[in-house]
Order: C-alpha cells, then structure tokens, then sequence
C-alpha cells in the first residue's frame, strides 16, 4: 500500500493569551509578550522550513494559552498518530484540533485514552522522547503510569517499545532530556533525575543546552540561548541551527514542544 502524503511537522500558531499559561516548575513570568512570541514562533518555522521541511498548522486555539506547544497533544510514530490526554485540564481542548490535523494528514489516528488499561490516563508528549524504536515516557508530572501503559498498548501495534521513566525536577521528560542524531541523550545535569539511567549521557553546561530537535542527517535545532552547548555540539561534528524562544522559554517551553515531526527520533 502506498503511504500517503503528509507533511514534515505540525506547528500551532500561538495564543494571544500565551501569557497565561500554565507553569509548573518556575516562577511565573510577567513579561511575556505575546507579538514577540509570535515572531519568534515565526522564525522557528521559517528555520523548519528552511532545513526542508513541509510544515502544516493545526487550527488555532485561541482560547487555549498553551496550545502553541502542540507536541503535548498528538503523539506521532511512523504512520500512527496517538491523540494524547493532557494531565493539565485546561489543556484537554487542544486535543480536537490536533486529531483533525493528522487525520487530514493522512495517518491512522487513535485515541490514547481507547486503551485497555486501568486508571487515570492522562499524557502529554513532552513526556515522550523517542529514540529509534523505543519510546521513553516520563512519568510523575503531567503523565500518569496508566498514561504511559495505554501509549504502550498503542506503539506497539507499530513495533515500537515503551520505557517508562520517573521524573520530579521537571514539568516534561524533554524538559530535561532531548537526543541527538546518534541517540545520545543530552541534559543539563542538574535538572536530570538520574544521568545513569540513559545508556550514552552527555551533559551540557547550560539548561537550554538540553533541548535540541533532529532536523535530520547531521543538524539539530536548539535555542540561541546556549551557544555553549551549542558549540559542544559542534565540536562533536553536528550542525547547529540556533533560534530565539525566549518568550516561550518563560512559560517552560523549549524548541520540541513546537512542533510534531513526522520521523522517529525527537
């Protein structure tokens, strides 16, 4: 059967009452400025597209604050897209528009809570890191362990593994947590629970350093916020392109809440 054509990331225009999201972890800012968001939101487009990449919006969700960070409301692995269950109830809306994306994409969608499991399932996909065909799950937060077996039960009709992981020190997994292209995990020491629980860690010298999203081959996408780690990066033969997300950074984001890639390595 041929697979049918999709687009290369799902983006969200962001709120204009991004100011009022939610934080966690963090001292609510009062400074977010909801236009300069927008053109930074903007900008990291351009950069996905820029590094080849088809990028579809997802509808607006004007009413939701946090709904720019649309990597919580869909998981996506090969040609399956799992409709999450936000932990936050005020972020539960996000969800409609996101499943009418990806079935307008194409790819087979299924509802995370259509799972025979037991209990409270709830699960964002910042909680998610993917890692060739294994799929950790942070859970503590946002993410319930009901939460992670029900992703479980859904991946694996795709061959694809589910580690669960405990997290405290952050709202996310990939808040602490992202990979590179080779599969090393990549974190900010002090706010990673336990280095030793990643078979290949590299620690980098600034918080932003952590987050990095795969464009493909050899070049990664991070913050300009950590130009260290940046050349870190760089000294270890990866391209780096580095964009400002400073205004979502205040709310806990970072640069793989702002997108779904269409592959499966975050």
């Amino acid at each position: 059967m041929t697979t049918p054509a999709r687009p290369a990331a799902f983006v969200r225009r962001p709120s204009p009452r991004l100011s009022e999201g939610l934080v966690t972890h963090i001292e609510r800012s009062d400074d977010v400025d909801p236009d300069l968001a927008l053109t930074q939101w903007q900008g990291y487009v351009d950069a996905l597209r820029a590094a080849g990449y088809t990028t579809v919006e997802v509808d607006p969700a004007p009413d939701c604050p946090d709904s720019v960070f649309v990597e919580d409301a869909m998981v996506v692995a090969g040609d399956l897209a799992v409709v999450t269950a936000p932990g936050a109830p005020s972020r539960q809306p996000e969800t409609d528009g996101a499943r009418a994306a990806a079935v307008a994409a194409g790819l087979t969608v299924v509802d995370l809570t259509d799972a025979p499991v037991e209990g409270t399932i709830a699960l964002d996909g910042g909680d998610v890191l993917k890692v060739g065909d294994t799929a950790y799950v942070g859970v503590g937060g946002r993410t319930t362990e009901a939460g992670a077996q029900a992703l479980a039960h859904h991946l694996a009709t795709v061959g694809r593994t589910v580690v669960p992981v405990q997290i405290r020190k952050t709202l996310h997994l990939k808040s602490q947590v992202t990979a590179l292209p080779d599969g090393t995990v990549v974190g900010y020491e002090p706010l990673v629970d336990d280095p030793a629980a990643w078979p290949s860690f590299l620690a980098v010298p600034e918080p932003e350093g952590a987050h990095v999203v795969v464009l493909g081959g050899q070049t990664v996408l991070m913050s300009d916020q950590a130009p260290q780690s940046a050349q870190l990066f760089r000294d270890r033969g990866w391209e780096v392109v580095a964009v400002p997300i400073g205004e979502f950074v205040k709310l806990e984001g970072c640069v793989t809440c702002l997108s779904v890639r269409l592959h499966d390595t975050d």
